[in-house]
């Protein structure tokens, strides 16, 4: 079972900021935090075939007069132990390309906000996705909630989450995305309160 990125205080801290902007507002926020978005399980094979078998035709090359019996075991030693190198998490990572994670990522982050939108489909909503393997952060809003902010304000509030998680410190970048959520979610509400009054004038 893999570890939670977060302390029992940090998970309260967080708990308890998500529930009081859905106490004050018309707004959930949810927060996604995931080890990996994607097991990738071909690439450990892709690479460990393709790696036995340039190495066997360099043995051949070297070696000409093998048997094929020698060359079958050499190469079937080589794909087994290049198997088990790259079905090493890490290992797995560094051979998948970044565009290749960073689509992945971006799937399931949209996966995840498109069921927790059927699951309350009448309030408005955010998502903090983390993928911590990935490197990957994507705050994913309802149409009406993104619309609240002049372009650039999620970017911005995106590179700091990103900036966080990238230097190890997951929770406070997932707390000051919350709180800053709060800011936008604040400031709409109270841009609205103010153009009701004036209407009502």
């Amino acid at each position: 079972m893999a570890r939670s990125p977060f302390t029992p205080e940090e998970h309260r801290r967080i708990h308890d900021a998500v529930a009081s902007i859905k106490r004050d507002t018309a707004v959930d926020v949810d927060v996604i935090v995931t080890h990996v978005s994607d097991r990738y399980s071909m690439y450990p094979i892709v690479w460990a075939a393709l790696g036995a078998f340039a190495l066997t035709a360099v043995t051949v090359l070297l070696r000409p007069r093998l048997s094929a019996h020698s060359v079958i075991l050499i190469q079937m030693s080589l794909l087994f132990v290049l198997l088990m190198l790259f079905d090493v998490m890490p290992v797995r990572l560094w051979i998948v390309p970044k565009r290749v994670k960073r689509a992945h990522a971006h799937q399931l982050a949209h996966r995840e906000f498109a069921a927790h939108m059927a699951a309350s489909p009448r309030r408005n909503r955010i998502l903090l996705f983390v993928s911590i393997a990935e490197r990957y952060v994507e705050i994913v809003a309802d149409h009406e909630t993104h619309s609240l902010v002049p372009d650039g304000t999620w970017d911005k509030i995106v590179g700091d989450f990103l900036t966080a998680v990238k230097g190890g410190r997951i929770a406070e970048g997932v707390f000051d995305a919350i709180e800053a959520c709060r800011v936008v979610i604040n400031t709409h509400q109270r841009g609205n309160a103010e153009k009701s009054a004036r209407d009502g004038d």
